[in-house]
């Protein structure tokens, strides 16, 4: 069980210490880095307690769960930063989610599953579809940054709509792509299925059944005490954010790419690595691809209609480098995974992917906080 790993039970003792940075004043970068440790522990018992209350409600409410919490801590900072006037932050940071799934995550669970063993596989079926949704993503992005820079003078008010209308038909096709996997083509998917039910599970026994059914009301308190958590280091992260990164020397574009998205994923992304190596390709590619395309056609739709609603205008208009990461991103993961097989070289190629897009980031400092937060 990921939860009971050394390293993030550690993890723990960074929220009374994040705490303690806020309250007697450390500063505003141990604040921020409190806080960011504090989150990834707290991540992983979001997504542990979501997946034993899963076991109680039984497979199709339970695997709409998983959809629905599997990017709840990044989501939570996201909501935080858009209210604090970080729209493009929260851009950032959804791109680089995107982009860290699909190369990061993928390059290590290839790379260290490889070595293990020599070549590993999963099913090209799923890989393929998992394939078209990405291509979408990218177009569902394209299309507003590119009305923005093929029109004269075309007012925030219609960008905003467009992008409104957009994401209510991304939130459909999510939802459909719910349907697809779990109830009419769910038999494309039943390897990973059954893995990640062994995994929820934990049971030695051959039949994998549960001796005796998780406590519901026990891992709900877990559920919403860790999700109350993380909305209170989400904002002691992104309060700090603006002054932690001038003293650490990086770019706000920077530390939306890269850094909230590693802090928000990073027990899902020990996971995929993890069942990598146990030689569970099926489950590792469903952890990382499937929660790619709830950022992008989940997550991201959803932020652009909370900020309409809330009055903090968030749009698909992206900044073209951004957009440009992304389809390199799915580009090169597409063309790896496309066969249904997988091997240390490969992921070594998309973390070196993931290497340059990280180091063009890191100089390109293209991104202002809005003035009212200087």
């Amino acid at each position: 069980m990921l939860v009971k790993n050394p390293i993030f039970l550690a993890l723990l003792l960074f929220i009374p210490a994040s705490f303690a940075a806020e309250y007697l004043h450390w500063g505003e970068t141990a604040i921020f880095i409190t806080a960011g440790l504090a989150i990834i522990p707290l991540a992983g018992w979001m997504g542990m307690a979501t997946e034993e209350i899963a076991v109680v409600v039984g497979p199709s409410l339970g695997g709409l769960m998983n959809a629905t919490f599997g990017n709840a801590t990044e989501l939570i900072i996201a909501i935080i930063a858009l209210r604090a006037g970080l729209v493009d932050v929260v851009k950032a940071s959804l791109t680089g989610s995107i982009i860290g799934n699909l190369l990061l995550v993928m390059g290590l669970a290839m790379l260290l599953g490889g070595l293990r063993f020599k070549e590993q596989s999963f099913l090209p079926t799923a890989a393929r579809m998992n394939a078209s949704a990405m291509n979408l993503a990218v177009i569902s992005i394209l299309i507003p940054t590119a009305v923005e820079y093929t029109s004269t003078g075309i007012g925030q008010a219609t960008l905003q709509n467009l992008s409104v209308a957009v994401a209510i038909v991304l939130i459909g096709v999510y939802g459909l792509t719910l349907l697809f996997s779990m109830k009419t083509h769910s038999y494309l998917y039943e390897v990973g299925t059954a893995e990640l039910e062994a995994m929820a599970g934990e049971d030695p026994s051959p039949a994998g059944e549960h001796s005796e059914l998780p406590n519901i009301w026990l891992w709900g308190g877990i559920l919403l005490g860790a999700t109350v958590l993380v909305a209170i280091e989400s904002e002691l992260l992104v309060g700090s954010l603006e002054a932690a990164t001038e003293t650490l020397g990086l770019t706000p574009l920077f530390t939306g790419v890269i850094l909230l998205p590693i802090i928000g994923n990073a027990a899902e992304h020990a996971t995929a690595v993890t069942v990598a190596m146990k030689d569970k390709m099926d489950l590792s590619l469903a952890v990382a691809v499937g929660s790619s395309l709830q950022i992008a056609l989940f997550v991201a739709p959803l932020l652009v209609i909370i900020g309409w609603l809330i009055g903090q205008p968030m749009d698909l208009d992206f900044n073209p480098f951004e957009l440009v990461a992304v389809a390199v991103a799915v580009l090169i993961t597409n063309s790896i995974s496309g066969d249904g097989k997988s091997n240390w070289l490969e992921g070594t190629m998309l973390l070196a992917a993931y290497a340059i897009i990280s180091l063009a980031f890191f100089f390109h400092p293209v991104l202002e906080l809005p003035q009212a937060l200087s």
